[in-house]
């Protein structure tokens, strides 16, 4: 869940920026529930219940897929890698910092290949095959595909089982899911971001002004607090949880 790296800030299209904003906003509420629940104030199943599932797979399918959208952005433009690898390492960075900040709140369950390890493996991924045009479809499908295949693999082959281990987990080519509290896992979430990069490619060749509407006087009051959070995705997203949690732990000692 961050800005994607290498859009220059004087050519980025707020349309995108926007997009990923409304993610922003989507995963702060659900955190939000999370963390009440995780305090007692709310009794929910967020691991089991299809209404919060289906709502982690709907906001990290958007936020990837804006992802693939902004590499489709940042290729148009001619980004070079040295500027693409600082931003790179900036995900990287925080990954890590997920990592350590997460083993200090859950030991047991700790992150370790969550949305920014995923992504940061992903993003290298895709600049890599970022000139392959309608392939990127096929091989998005292939992607998610091959998460089912593999599912029904380990139903027929007790030798996949070494697949659920997590020195290999974070394929993402499992019969059960690891312990942990995030988990991204190559496949079949690449297929997505492949599909982001084949969207954007696409819409830049043959309606490029979509990535404009209604944006090019800086859009309506609405929309500009959503292009400021999607331009801020990556430090928002390491700071809302932590300012979230002391707030309810601040409530919490004032009861």
């Amino acid at each position: 869940m961050t800005s994607t790296p290498g859009m220059p800030s004087a050519s980025r299209y707020d349309s995108v920026d926007a997009l990923r904003g409304a993610a922003i906003v989507w995963m702060t509420v659900y955190h939000f529930c999370f963390d009440l629940n995780h305090f007692g104030y709310l009794r929910q199943n967020f691991y089991a219940d299809p209404f919060w599932t289906w709502q982690r797979t709907a906001i990290v399918s958007l936020f990837l897929f804006t992802a693939g959208l902004g590499q489709a952005i940042a290729a148009h433009q001619g980004q070079h890698w040295p500027r693409f690898c600082r931003r790179w390492a900036q995900v990287a960075a925080a990954a890590l910092l997920v990592t350590a900040a997460s083993y200090w709140m859950y030991p047991q369950n700790f992150i370790y290949f969550g949305v920014l390890h995923g992504l940061a493996m992903m993003l290298i991924i895709v600049r890599l095959t970022a000139g392959w045009g309608g392939w990127l479809w096929v091989l998005g499908g292939a992607a998610i595909a091959f998460k089912f295949i593999a599912y029904y693999g380990h139903s027929i082959w007790a030798g996949a089982e070494f697949l659920n281990e997590n020195a290999f987990n974070w394929l993402g080519l499992i019969s059960r899911k690891p312990v942990t509290e995030d988990y991204v896992p190559l496949f079949p979430w690449l297929g997505v971001m492949w599909w982001g990069m084949a969207a954007g490619t696409w819409t830049l060749r043959h309606r490029p002004q979509w990535f404009r509407i209604g944006f090019q006087r800086g859009g309506s009051a609405a929309t500009r607090p959503l292009v400021w959070l999607g331009r801020w995705s990556l430090s928002y997203y390491l700071l809302h949880q932590p300012v979230l949690i002391g707030l309810l732990m601040a409530l919490g000692a004032l009861k």
